[in-house]
C-alpha cells in the first residue's frame, strides 16, 4: 500500500521531554561556568526560569542547546566584573584565571531580583559576544571548547562522557541527565501513523544522542530515516572543501528536510513536519517538497508565547497535543 504522507518529527520538545535534561543542563552549564568567581555561592537556585530560557531560544538561530549556553553566558557575563582577562593560550588555563578574578555579586542581586532577567538582557544587548567568552567556544570538546565540553559532561555523564569522547570529565562526575528524558508521545500513537504513512527524525541533536532515546524507549522501528547534526556538519565540510563557502545546514535552514524528502517525492502524497521552535516552522516554508509545518505546544512552559512565536515565523498548523493531529494528517 502506498503511504499517505512523509511526516518528519523534531526531537526535543516534540518526541522527547528535555525540560529536565538539555534545557536544565543550559543552566547547570551556565552556573559551573561561573562557580570559580568571587560570591558565586549567592547565585539564585534555580539561575533562572525555563520559560525565560525558551524566550531566547524561540528567538531563533539557536537550535542546538550548546549555542543557546553559549548566548545566556555571554548574556550574564554582561553583569559580571572582571578585573582581568587572562592572555594565555591554554584554554581551561585562560578560563580559571580570569573567572577567579571576576566578581558576581551584581549579577547575583539582578538575578534574583529581575523578573525574565534573560529576556531582558537580551532585549538590552542582544546576541553579542563577549572576546573573552567567544575564545571558550572554539573548537570542540578536547579542543578548546570548554562551555561545550561543560555541557557534554553533565547532559552524558561521566560514562557516556568517556565512551563518546575518549577522555575523562573535567567538571562534572555526577548522573547524566540524559537518564532524565521522558517521553512526549505514546508508542501507540507513533505505531499508528507509521502504518500508513512514513515517518522521519530531523534533529538537531548528534546521531548518538538522537539514536539512544529512540532506542531506550523502543521507538526506532518507526522511523524510515534519521538525520542529525552530524548529517549537517558532513555537508558543511563537503561544500566547504569543494566550494571554499563556509556555510550553516542547521535550521531553519530546510537541509535536513530536504534531504529526508529525497526519494519520496513522488511516494506520497503530503508532507509535514511538527516542531516546537519557530526555526522549525521556517525551516518546513523553505524546503524543496511542500511540507506543512505544524507547531506543537506540548512541552511549553508559556503556550500563549509560543503559539505567537510559531504563528509569526508562518506555522500551518498549531495544535496541543499529538491526539489532534488526526484533524490535520488524514
Amino acid at each position: 500500500m502506498k503511504p499517505k504522507n512523509l511526516i518528519v518529527f523534531d526531537m526535543d520538545g516534540v518526541i522527547m521531554d528535555v525540560s529536565a535534561s538539555y534545557r536544565d543542563v543550559v543552566r547547570r552549564t551556565t552556573k559551573l561556568f561561573f562557580r570559580p568567581a568571587r560570591d558565586s555561592e549567592n547565585l539564585p537556585e534555580p539561575l533562572f526560569e525555563l520559560s525565560d530560557l525558551a524566550a531566547v531560544k524561540q528567538s531563533g538561530g539557536l537550535n542546538n542547546d550548546w549555542d543557546l549556553t553559549f548566548v545566556v553566558i555571554n548574556l550574564l557575563f554582561t553583569l559580571v566584573d572582571a578585573l582581568k582577562i587572562h592572555q594565555g593560550r591554554d584554554p581551561w588555563t585562560r578560563y580559571g584565571q580570569t573567572m577567579v578574578q571576576c566578581n558576581v555579586a551584581g549579577l547575583a542581586g539582578f538575578l534574583a531580583s529581575t523578573d525574565n532577567p534573560l529576556k531582558s538582557l537580551l532585549t538590552q544587548w542582544g546576541k553579542q559576544e563577549n572576546p573573552f567568552i567567544a575564545g571558550l567556544y572554539e573548537g570542540d570538546v578536547g579542543s578548546g571548547n570548554i562551555i561545550k565540553q561543560i555541557f557534554q559532561e553533565i547532559y552524558l555523564g561521566p560514562e557516556l562522557f568517556k565512551s563518546t569522547y575518549h577522555m575523562e570529565p573535567e567538571i562534572y562526575r555526577g548522573e547524566g541527565y540524559i537518564l532524565r528524558e521522558k517521553l512526549l508521545i505514546n508508542r501507540s500513537i507513533l505505531k499508528g501513523l507509521s502504518q500508513e504513512n512514513l515517518l522521519a527524525v530531523a534533529t538537531g541533536r548528534p546521531r548518538s544522542e538522537a539514536e539512544y532515546p529512540l532506542k531506550h524507549f523502543q521507538l526506532r522501528q518507526f522511523f524510515k530515516a534519521v538525520v542529525t547534526l552530524d548529517d549537517c556538519v558532513s555537508e558543511e565540510k563537503r561544500i566547504y572543501a569543494q566550494e571554499g563557502r563556509s556555510v550553516s545546514l542547521s535550521k531553519p535552514d530546510p537541509f535536513m528536510l530536504d534531504a529526508i524528502a529525497e526519494g519520496h517525492r513522488h511516494a506520497v502524497s503530503g508532507f509535514f513536519y511538527i516542531g516546537d521552535m519557530p526555526d522549525d516552522m521556517l525551516a518546513a516554508a523553505r524546503a524543496q517538497a511542500d511540507f506543512k509545518s505544524i507547531g506543537i505546544l506540548i512541552s511549553a512552559p508559556d503556550k500563549s508565547s509560543l503559539e505567537k512565536n510559531l504563528l509569526q515565523a508562518g506555522a500551518d498548523y498549531i495544535v496541543e497535543d499529538f491526539e489532534s493531529l488526526k484533524d490535520i494528517i488524514l
